[in-house]
């Protein structure tokens, strides 16, 4: 069994308000609903992958000024990034734009380079299968009620969309190994 790709995705979720499917993403005569499709396919991946999964967030991913401008350019699909607090007291960064930006120092020059937890937005093809069937059954439903609005389609779809996200959380759960030892409160407690 394959994957689900963006098209069978947007195939699902114009399927929800009945629509025949398609067979390309790509041309001038597309139905409107398909475009409608397309865009609520990536509003939500963006929107669910801001969340952080452990498939795309890394952690002590090092950025380096730029040797000319001191100014450090986060790559084009950060989602988010942030410095440990415990490390960096001295500082306190935050994303404008593509840049990061010390709002404690108020600058965008770095005299050193820094690591942080950064989120990426991953192309659709790259995430999980658990997560792209989360993704692909909230835009769904979030489709549908944009695009007709009954009741009866959001509750199912609904239904439908909490047991995707728990598969989901289920999924990331275990190829992340986490701990409790991983928590910042638990630690604190041992490290007394």
């Amino acid at each position: 069994m394959a994957l689900t790709t963006k098209l069978e995705a947007v195939n699902i979720i114009i399927s929800v308000i009945g629509e025949a499917p398609v067979n390309t993403l790509t041309g001038v005569s597309l139905p409107i609903s398909v475009l409608q499709a397309q865009s609520a396919l990536d509003e939500t991946s963006k929107a669910v992958q801001s969340e952080g999964w452990h498939c795309n967030t890394e952690h002590e991913y090092e950025l380096v000024p730029d040797a000319g401008t001191g100014k450090i350019a986060l790559p084009a699909n950060t989602l988010r990034f942030d410095l440990d607090p415990l490390l960096y007291t001295d500082v306190d960064p935050v994303q404008r734009g593509t840049k990061l930006y010390d709002r404690k120092n108020h600058t965008e020059v770095w005299s050193k380079s820094v690591k942080g937890t950064i989120t990426f937005d991953l192309d659709f093809e790259d995430l999980p299968e658990q997560l792209r069937h989360y993704i692909t059954v909230k835009s769904g439903r979030v489709f549908a009620n944009r695009f007709i609005g009954t009741r009866e389609i959001e509750g199912f779809t609904l239904r439908e969309e909490v047991e995707a996200k728990a598969r989901a959380i289920d999924s990331d759960s275990e190829t992340a190994d986490r701990t409790i030892f991983d928590n910042y409160s638990v630690l604190r407690v041992i490290d007394r």
